[in-house]
């Protein structure tokens, strides 16, 4: 099996000492709270594409939805992996 590189990926993102790292999966199932049998319909998440991509939120559809998110898919698992980071340290940390 050959390991093609992709541009902003790193093992880093996907696997993490050895575990699987579900922040992608945790934000999507946040962002679509009320929304998640119709994701593309979520205020937040049109918001978020919104603020990303300069594409005005009333006018996203389920496939402006989808294909962003397909086309920004590396910086996007990069995004969350830096966030899924800084939630491991002010766990790490507890309470201040």
């Amino acid at each position: 099996m050959t390991h093609h590189a992709r541009p902003g990926a790193s093992d880093g993102i996907l696997n993490r000492k050895g575990k699987v790292v579900l922040a992608p999966l945790r934000f999507v199932w946040n962002a679509t709270r009320g929304y998640r049998l119709t994701p593309w319909r979520s205020e937040y998440l049109k918001w978020r594409v919104e603020t990303y991509s300069g594409k005005k939120a009333e006018t996203l559809t389920a496939g402006d939805i989808f294909g962003f998110m397909w086309a920004s898919r590396w910086e996007l698992l990069s995004f969350l992996h830096w966030t899924g980071r800084l939630e491991d340290d002010v766990r790490r940390r507890g309470p201040s």
